[in-house]
């Protein structure tokens, strides 16, 4: 089968709402009208590589130098304020939290990208979903909430909520959707098993975590699927300055569809900023297209992906297929004598052995050189946790190259986590 005029269609559209975006971003946005000076000489653009030609990058540290300069919202701001009925804030661990507003409009077009997510695991208006999700003020699953009773679903916050509280909630009320995190969801595990309960107690026949790679990684997959078989894992990922990017491929576990409806993506050297080969890895880069309140053009995410092949998925999409999923962040990278080393990597290493509870990195410098360190708490009833130390030690020396030492503690020393997991430590 050609796939070619199903791509032609698909890039013709996405340059149409490009050229869109940008007629109205530089009539109604300070910052980009600023940033995009001289780029309207050049509208419509002709190509999709016309338009990376002639449009600059926009990185996390431009929004965020634009913020402090104009608090509290800065002004990559397309409409009046009174406009904006949300307010969001990133989640980081560093720095001040920034904030981000969203018209009626700009909300609805994320939830419209969540229920590609659904669509794409199947889920349906009976279903019965629960959020083990704590409803701060960071984007999360907010919109994964909204989207669910906007599609009929039987929609049930955990806020506020114990660990103990949730799962017996999620069995009370028959929930066969949970909406979470990778490392929350192994917690969910954890407990359950702790209170005498099984995966066959539940009725859940949909995990579907965001927040970190997990969702990608076959070792956490395996994981959550020992305890709950019945149930298949759906992986997806956004950020809370761009909203919902991916869904799971229904023919490629592991992989992710960019909604191309909503986002322009390119895949670039994260060094020379020229675009990678289909198959090789780089940053991706999102232009959002109907996130019109506070767009981001050509913005530089910190993702490292596998540059997908111009062709039409088995699945039937034109999406472009991110393979593996999210491969890692290029902030995030670790250079350990001579070798990168990724926490996803050594997330993957460590979730293989799936009678380790928990671990923690230690990331420090030793004689001018980076070194690491990681500390793992087995399951109790472990009775060798020596052995299953140097078992990690050597997985890490045959995967990675690299010999990196490996230190058991006690039950219960290591902390749990709801949201993102804050695993490495940087001495």
């Amino acid at each position: 089968m050609d796939d070619a005029p199903q791509l032609r269609e698909a890039s013709a559209k996405c340059l149409s709402q490009l050229n869109a975006l940008l007629e109205h971003t530089l009539e109604n946005n300070p910052f980009y009208r600023k940033r995009l000076e001289g780029v309207a000489t050049h509208l419509p653009f002709r190509s999709l590589e016309a338009f990376a030609q002639g449009v600059p990058l926009t990185t996390k540290a431009d929004w965020i130098a634009d913020q402090q300069a104009h608090p509290p919202y800065g002004t990559n701001l397309s409409f009046p304020l009174e406009a904006y009925t949300r307010c969001h804030q990133t989640s980081g661990t560093t720095g001040k939290p920034m904030r981000w507003l969203d018209t009626p409009a700009s909300w609805d077009a994320m939830l419209q990208a969540w229920n590609r997510v659904y669509a794409a695991a199947g889920i349906e208006s009976q279903d019965r979903a629960f959020f083990a999700f704590s409803f701060g003020p960071f984007l999360g699953f907010w919109t994964a909430f909204e989207a669910a009773q906007q599609r009929g679903m039987f929609s049930l916050s955990g806020g506020g909520m114990t660990t103990e509280t949730r799962l017996r909630a999620m069995v009370d009320h028959g929930c066969t959707v949970l909406c979470c995190t990778p490392t929350y969801a192994l917690r969910l595990a954890e407990v359950a098993a702790e209170l005498g309960l099984a995966g066959k107690d539940f009725a859940l026949r949909a995990i579907m975590v965001a927040g970190e790679p997990g969702g990608s990684l076959p070792a956490i997959v395996q994981q959550l699927q020992a305890f709950w078989p019945q149930a298949q894992i759906w992986d997806h990922h956004g950020m809370t300055e761009v909203g919902p990017v991916s869904y799971q491929c229904a023919d490629y576990p592991c992989s992710l569809h960019v909604i191309q409806d909503a986002f322009h993506a390119e895949v670039l050297d994260p060094e020379r900023l020229v675009p990678v080969a289909p198959g090789e890895e780089g940053e991706l880069i999102l232009t959002t297209l109907n996130r019109l309140g506070s767009p981001l053009i050509r913005y530089r995410t910190g993702d490292l992906v596998q540059a997908p092949r111009d062709q039409v998925c088995r699945c039937g999409q034109t999406d472009p297929r991110l393979d593996g999923g999210i491969l890692g962040r290029c902030d995030d990278m670790v250079v350990v004598r001579g070798v990168n080393v990724y926490p996803s990597a050594i997330d993957q290493i460590v979730r293989s052995h799936p009678s380790i509870l928990e671990y923690r990195v230690d990331v420090f410098t030793l004689q001018s050189l980076t070194e690491l360190k990681v500390f793992i708490e087995p399951q109790v009833g472990v009775t060798q946790p020596e052995a299953l130390a140097a078992k990690l030690a050597r997985d890490f020396q045959v995967s990675l190259a690299l010999r990196v030492p490996v230190e058991v503690v006690e039950p219960g020393t290591l902390p749990r986590f709801e949201m993102k997991a804050r695993r490495w430590h940087r001495l």
